[in-house]
């Protein structure tokens, strides 16, 4: 039964939409990518919409990754709550490395699955497979990757064929056209079942390639405005933002910049006594050979904590090393899913384990990567405008579904 009262998740209250909501994540949308296309008209639709809209920074989640960020935004609350931390971490219960992408990870329901138990009709699109069952997590609706649009089902992704349904060939995960497959989706379910709430995840394929301002960066944005254009047109509240934005990790000649952590704490502890986590790690390593700039050390028993949080803290290229209850509150981060210490590294540095655990030949143009403090900003857009005084508060990626239902006029 469909009710139309708020909808109250993880402590906050949610307008019902008074007509489609379509939240767009750009992942690795560094605020300048969108600041360059408009100024060089490739985003006509924005261009025209954000000054009688809502243009606004916002901060991410730190680590600056993908999950945690994404799932902070479904959820409208941090990784402390949501338990979401990074793409992989370290399992102490199991003992093993894993990736944090099964449902079991999560701490706390979704604003999606609470609408659509309400009785909303929910759609949500993802560029990588590896964010669809988090995001689906209880939730009753079409969900599915453009991934795997080749292998949906009526009773797992709430579609029957996702391809069909598109009508564009399936895309390669290391692609532009995964991205636009999303968008092409999302224009197909909101002229076929109009969602109350529609959620769409891209990849950060182009950013970790090219800079803002680039040719190559505008005309990927030119194509998002297309599709934003559409989604507007059919008569949905467009809300934008990112989970991280993006940097280069080089030095002058464009060669990466690396603080190999590992080989650090095997000199001064010994092979193997402590462990490194890149919470960065996930399938998808080709473009960034799993480099990124936050890290999470667990140390041996005995091992003298501080000493080694300072000897990290001196590494030149390293912006920041603390202790765990330190970092997690600052970070807002579930203690029991972090290590003793964590460290992020400057804007153009990213973190490593060993040198010799790290494939860089997939790296077709230089280093660009995330996860850092100097990834935090991004853009926050609705194409409604926003009173001012509802953002007075710091905003964070994850205020967006209040700002667009609760604030929007």
């Amino acid at each position: 039964m469909t009710t139309r009262d708020a909808v109250t998740v993880n402590g906050r209250s949610y307008a019902w939409p008074d007509r489609p909501l379509v939240v767009v994540c750009v992942d690795g949308s560094e605020p300048d990518y969108v600041r360059q296309a408009v100024a060089a008209g490739a985003m006509p639709y924005l261009a025209a919409a954000l000054p009688a809209g809502t243009d606004r920074l916002a901060d991410c989640v730190v680590p600056s990754f993908t999950n945690p960020n994404n799932l902070s935004i479904v959820t409208g609350v941090p990784p402390s709550a949501h338990g979401i931390c990074g793409n992989y971490f370290f399992d102490r219960d199991a003992g093993a490395e894993v990736m944090m992408n099964d449902p079991r990870y999560l701490r706390c329901g979704t604003i999606l699955a609470a609408f659509a138990a309400r009785g909303a009709r929910l759609a949500v699109v993802t560029a990588k497979d590896k964010l669809r069952r988090l995001l689906g997590h209880q939730m009753t609706g079409v969900c599915f990757s453009a991934e795997k649009a080749n292998e949906t089902t009526m009773a797992e992704h709430g579609i029957g064929d996702g391809l069909g349904l598109v009508g564009m060939p399936l895309p390669s995960v290391y692609s532009a056209d995964l991205s636009e497959f999303v968008f092409a989706a999302g224009v197909k379910l909101m002229e076929s079942m109009r969602p109350d709430v529609m959620y769409l995840s891209t990849t950060d394929y182009v950013q970790h390639k090219h800079a803002p301002g680039t040719a190559e960066a505008n005309e990927f944005y030119r194509m998002m405005d297309g599709y934003f254009a559409k989604l507007a047109g059919l008569g949905a509240t467009l809300a934008v933002t990112a989970d991280h934005g993006m940097n280069a990790k080089t030095d002058a000649a464009g060669r990466p910049r690396v603080i190999y952590l590992q080989d650090h704490l095997d000199e001064w502890l010994g092979a193997a006594k402590a462990r490194v986590i890149l919470p960065i790690t996930d399938p998808y390593v080709v473009h960034h050979g799993a480099l990124g700039s936050f890290a999470t050390v667990y140390l041996p028993e005995g091992a003298d904590g501080e000493r080694i949080r300072e000897r990290m803290a001196a590494l030149g290229g390293m912006e920041l090393v603390l202790g765990r209850d330190a970092a997690c509150r600052r970070f807002e981060l579930p203690p029991d899913r972090v290590g003793d210490l964590v460290a992020v590294s400057e804007r153009h540095v990213v973190l490593g384990t060993s040198e010799a655990r790290h494939d860089l030949s997939g790296l077709d143009v230089p280093l660009r990567s995330h996860g850092g403090i100097s990834e935090q900003t991004v853009p926050l857009l609705l194409n409604r405008p926003t009173p001012r005084g509802a953002a007075n508060r710091r905003l964070r990626n994850f205020d967006i579904f209040d700002l667009a239902l609760n604030h929007a006029t």
